[in-house]
């Protein structure tokens, strides 16, 4: 195997060791740029936002609001335009309990895909129980992508939302978000984009994508937890109703009416995660100074490099397409997921092993788990070797 192209373990703290991290998937480790950053934001530099009329306040308040732009920017989006959240998970329930309740009935239809994260399902299946809408799913390729060709003959003028994942967190597969936008916006349908594994790995742009509500989490992008954002276009948030009532989200309240702040501000109520949006910010900075062409072909190489190796044992079967962006989810013969972890982690090797919030997919896939190896900026060929030296010890111990 060649040399990996980018070689950045010594700025991750959590790698010291040798340990061979494949795992990023479900969460990134954090590089020391990310870690200074936050850290400064809890201690030296901490104080709350909004409110505060002494000079620490009105610095942290005018960071804060410089994350927000940083979003934006890194987006490709307006600052009016992005909502701070807990996290993706957050960002689709706000979505679905604010612009679903209001504008979606009986008789209306949202159309997901077969590989959608739960995040992106029980959202919409709590709406249904409560509007009454109905759910469609679009079938996957053969190599484990969303078929548009299958989305376009499914769409309705009836179909309301369409909610896709830009890139599948089992498979790796990337949907052409363009055009899965153009058939929703053909049939009257907004575009709702789980942006989670993408946003790490490709570099975005939502006017370019054109779709209308577009979520992510910042911790799967070297930054914290706790955080990540919600864009959507600026007339749709201004027609949102508040979703969680408090302070900040605000103009002026009495006890016979409250009055609400415009978007975003009406969607943040109470005091905000200050230290994570700064952390969520350096993150960015961080990740754009690499450049995100540049982590979409690196983590597309590692994968290659891995499925080819993968595919030479006669004993594994290899689910997604060849061209995965970052991750490779396998099975090896005769071995539960969890006992090849299980064994890989005494080998110094993190992957993960599950259903990985995904069990329609495992129903589709007819396995109940897989085993998952994810690649972040850090990933280098000396993983792939620790993963597949495991792999073989795994392969003795169960004697086979």
């Amino acid at each position: 195997m060649s040399t990996a192209t980018l070689t950045l373990k010594d700025e991750f703290p959590g790698l010291a060791g040798g340990w061979h991290y494949l795992d990023t998937a479900a969460t990134a480790q954090k590089p020391q740029a990310v870690i200074n950053a936050t850290v400064n934001a809890l201690g030296r530099d901490y104080a709350t936002v909004h409110r505060g009329v002494y000079a620490r306040s009105a610095e942290m308040t005018l960071a804060f609001e410089a994350a927000r732009r940083r979003t934006a920017a890194f987006l490709g989006g307006a600052e009016e335009e992005i909502v701070f959240t807990r996290g993706a998970t957050e960002a689709i329930n706000l979505v679905a309990q604010t612009w679903g309740a209001q504008n979606l009935k009986a008789g209306d239809r949202i159309l997901l895909s077969t590989l959608e994260h739960h995040s992106n399902i029980v959202p919409w299946q709590m709406l249904r129980e409560r509007t009454g809408v109905a759910i469609d799913v679009c079938p996957l390729t053969e190599d484990g992508r969303i078929d548009l060709e299958a989305a376009e003959r499914i769409l309705t003028p009836a179909h309301k939302l369409v909610a896709f994942a830009h890139v599948s967190n089992v498979l790796g597969s990337v949907l052409d978000v363009r055009r899965a936008a153009d058939l929703a916006h053909a049939v009257g349908a907004m575009l709702l984009v789980d942006g989670c594994q993408a946003a790490p790995r490709i570099a975005l742009d939502m006017a370019a994508l054109d779709c209308d509500f577009y979520v992510f989490s910042a911790h799967k992008l070297y930054g914290p937890t706790g955080v990540g954002a919600l864009w959507a276009r600026k007339a749709i948030l201004d027609a949102m109703p508040p979703w969680h009532g408090g302070g900040s989200m605000i103009d002026r309240v009495t006890f016979e009416k409250t009055t609400y702040a415009p978007a975003p501000q009406r969607f943040e109520a109470g005091t905000p995660m200050i230290v994570e949006a700064l952390g969520m910010a350096a993150a960015m900075d961080w990740l754009s100074g690499i450049g995100l062409g540049r982590a979409e072909q690196h983590e597309r190489d590692l994968a290659a490099r891995l499925r080819e190796e993968l595919g030479k044992r006669n004993d594994v079967t290899l689910f997604g397409p060849d061209d995965s962006v970052g991750i490779v989810s396998f099975a090896l013969d005769g071995v539960h997921p969890h006992d090849l972890g299980t064994i890989l982690d005494e080998e110094g090797v993190a992957i993960r092993a599950g259903h990985h919030c995904a069990q329609p997919l495992m129903d589709h896939l007819g396995v109940p788990a897989t085993a998952r190896a994810s690649f972040g900026l850090y990933s280098d060929d000396s993983d792939i070797e620790a993963l597949l030296k495991g792999i073989e010890r795994t392969r003795r111990i169960f004697g086979q």
